[in-house]
Parts: structure tokens; C-alpha cells; sequence
């Protein structure tokens, strides 16, 4: 059986996790603390701490790069997923890092604002400091402050996206392939705490996010 180890909010882990449902696999979910890796870390023979992790009986998979995906090509080869077709690799390029910088920067941040309420007691100190250190004293007081100016900064990265849906169920084509999953769990993260909602403005993209929860593998 394949394992994921995750925690739940990660924009990283859920699109894994999707796919994962979307192919009918029979996986195990472990969720490890956000702010608390040693796990991954004894789990990858010091070589990782980031999450997502796949483990497939002694196969261990991680991806320690910026932009190859190494998890996602796993999954979609063992499953047959076709998620990264040869004729859509540069356009998936070029998606997936405008995904994972513009339209993830303004999520996790509106996310990050209810870390409280996604954390247990016990996790939350570590959490902000695990962000402060990143981010800087005080960073999600700010992000709070400046809530306003991300939803809008978001709603105006996700333009783009709502324009392809227009003319497509999904990003590409008539099927799902890994830069749905991707935007699918940045906007996941972003939906979270369940005190946001996708933009009333881009009713495409709110139809393609209801299709993304159920769609499933189709067989031929």
C-alpha cells in the first residue's frame, strides 16, 4: 500500500493527495506536525525534510528539487494518470511556477492568518515561530492586516486561469492533468479555515473547482 506523509493544509501535499483519489489508489495518509519534520527526516535517511513524502514498500520519494515534480512523475507513472503528456510539458512548465509563486504566495498567507485554528494547542507556538523565521516578528499579524490587498492580489493572479476555464473544462484539455491538481491544492490551502471562498467574480474557475473534488480516472 502506498503511504503519504503530510500535514492536511499543505499546498504541496493536497494536490498528491487528490491524485491520489482521483486514480482509485489504495493509500495511507500520516500526517506529521507542520512545523515538525524529524520523521521525514529519519524517514529519508537524512536526505529530506519537506513534505510531500510517498513510500512505496522500501521506495521512498521526495522531491528535494524547485520545479521537477519528482513526487507527482512518481505517482503518475506507477498509476498510468497521464497528468504530464510530452505535448504539454513547457506549457505545464510555465504554469506550474506562475501557480506555486503568484498564486501561492497570496494563499498560504490567507491561510497562515487562521494558523491558530489549524494547528492543535500544543503546535501553535512552533508553527509561528517556524514562521517568523521565515518571514519575519510578526509576519502573520501583517498578512491579517493586509488581508484585503491579498484576496484582491489573488483574485487578480487567478484571472488568467478563469479565461482558459471559459473554453475548457479543465486547464489544458478535457482532462485533468497535474497543473489542475496543483492549482486545485493551492486553492484547497487557501479555503482551508473555511472562512474564504473562491472569488464570486470567476464562475469558471468555481464549476472547474467543484469538478476537481470528484473527478476520478476514467479507464478505457
Amino acid at each position: 500500500m502506498l503511504e503519504l506523509i503530510q500535514f492536511p493544509f499543505s499546498p504541496f501535499c493536497i494536490p498528491q493527495r487528490r491524485l491520489l483519489e482521483y486514480a482509485g489508489a489504495n493509500f495511507k495518509i500520516i500526517n506529521v506536525p507542520a512545523q515538525e519534520r524529524a520523521r521525514v527526516w529519519k524517514l529519508t535517511k537524512q536526505k529530506y525534510y519537506g513534505v510531500p513524502v510517498i513510500r512505496d514498500g522500501r521506495n521512498i520519494i521526495f522531491d528535494d528539487t524547485d520545479d521537477q515534480q519528482l513526487v507527482a512523475r512518481y505517482l503518475d507513472r506507477k498509476l498510468k494518470l497521464g497528468l504530464f503528456p510530452a505535448e504539454h510539458e513547457g506549457v505545464q512548465a510555465i504554469l506550474l511556477r506562475y501557480i506555486e509563486n503568484e498564486i501561492q504566495g497570496a494563499a498560504f498567507r490567507l491561510n497562515d492568518i487562521f494558523y491558530r485554528e489549524n494547528n492543535p494547542a500544543d503546535h501553535q507556538l512552533q508553527y509561528l515561530r517556524f514562521k517568523e523565521r521565515k518571514f519575519g516578528r510578526g509576519c502573520t499579524d501583517q498578512w491579517r492586516a493586509q488581508k484585503n490587498e491579498w484576496l484582491k492580489k489573488l483574485e487578480n493572479a487567478l484571472i488568467p486561469f478563469e479565461q482558459m476555464l471559459a473554453h475548457s473544462e479543465f486547464l489544458l484539455d478535457e482532462r485533468p492533468r497535474f497543473v489542475d491538481f496543483d492549482l486545485f491544492g493551492m486553492l484547497e490551502n487557501f479555503l482551508f479555515s473555511g472562512h474564504y471562498s473562491l472569488p464570486k467574480s470567476q464562475p469558471h474557475l468555481r464549476a472547474w473547482h467543484r469538478r476537481m473534488k470528484t473527478v476520478r480516472v476514467k479507464r478505457s
